[in-house]
């Protein structure tokens, strides 16, 4: 019964359906659940500290339903997409409503869209990576499969990586940075890519110009099948999603730096280059996401195994809550701020 747990990462696609059937200011549930409710859970229940033994690891690694709770996502993201594109485009709605649904479809996608996205992009077949590059379409973040998997995790805690946030940077300065360093990075590494499998930038093998022509075949869809106050929707949604993604990037390796060794190199990725948090609500909801510094140490290692590493710098509180004090920045570096490294801050 314990596997079930992750059934509860469903519960803001839930909340989202009961803002979109019920309307009027339900339409605002999602965000409140998402950035009110989980975060005061968060503060109620225990942190988990606990790693599972070599032979529960290997039970749980045998058990499809931990891969079958990521696949799930994919009819539900794309069924509530389409349930809110269909009552925008059909229903008279107040301002307030439009907006509260906005957000509630976009943290879905950014949640069970784009974070599950993160999970299947790792795997090693090709089935699963393409259900994560689908759940990156609506948020139009296809390209994060390409420069998370081989930029980020290369050049992850150093000034090389985009989605490393720098000592002292606000998130709303990330938002910036994050998002046109990664797409224009994710060009550099397709192009190398393909030049080093001597193949042409113009190649039909350049998943880039793929991925941008799936995107606007998807808005154009959208357009012609349900309307111009549809596109915005599906538009701002997108925005929302991988906003969500990019305050998640932000608050991962805030002020984190890897070291440069005697050759001029940096030292490898360690344990210490991520925020980690046992917090369990967040752990639950957010697929594991939040033991971050595991993940780096061994990305293809799947999210119901990952570990809690000692030496891993700990988040005072867990990824939802965290992902709030950043929003007040000066809060933010007042409680972070104090737990980088000093050898990082100088380095």
């Amino acid at each position: 019964m314990k596997d079930l747990k992750y059934l509860a990462a469903f519960s803001i696609p839930l909340v989202c359906f009961l803002g979109l059937f019920f309307k009027g200011y339900w339409a605002w549930l999602t965000p409140v659940f998402s950035f009110v409710c989980i975060p005061i859970l968060e503060l109620i229940f225990p942190v988990d500290t606990n790693n599972l033994k070599p032979d529960e690891s290997d039970t749980k690694l045998k058990q499809k339903l931990f891969d079958w709770l990521l696949y799930l996502n994919l009819p539900i993201v794309f069924g509530l997409l389409l349930y809110g594109l269909n009552i925008v485009s059909n229903q008279t709605l107040q301002t307030h409503e439009f907006v509260g649904l906005i957000f509630s479809i976009g943290i879905v996608l950014g949640v069970n869209g784009i974070n599950v996205a993160h999970e299947l992009g790792h795997r090693q077949t090709t089935n699963e990576r393409f259900l994560g590059k689908a759940l990156l379409l609506p948020s139009f973040y296809m390209h994060f499969y390409i420069e998370h998997n081989f930029g980020h995790h290369l050049h992850a805690a150093t000034p090389e990586d985009p989605a490393t946030a720098r000592y002292n940077q606000s998130v709303y300065s990330f938002w910036f940075t994050s998002t046109i360093r990664q797409y224009f990075k994710a060009w550099k590494i397709q192009k190398n890519l393909l030049s080093n499998n001597n193949l042409s930038f113009f190649s039909v093998k350049n998943d880039m110009f793929w991925f941008v022509f799936f995107q606007m075949a998807y808005l154009t869809v959208v357009a012609l099948l349900f309307g111009t106050t549809a596109l915005i929707f599906a538009s701002l949604t997108g925005v929302v999603g991988f906003i969500l993604l990019e305050t998640v990037n932000y608050i991962e390796h805030y002020g984190l730096l890897r070291l440069k060794t005697k050759s001029g190199r940096y030292e490898r990725v360690k344990e210490i280059h991520s925020w980690n948090s046992n917090h369990v609500i967040g752990r639950i909801v957010l697929y594991e996401l939040t033991r971050h510094s595991d993940h780096h140490y061994k990305s293809s290692k799947k999210y119901q195994v990952l570990d809690c590493h000692d030496e891993s710098p700990q988040m005072p509180y867990g990824y939802p809550t965290s992902m709030v004090l950043a929003m007040i920045p000066p809060l933010w570096f007042r409680i972070m701020n104090k737990r980088v490294p000093k050898q990082m801050i100088t380095s």
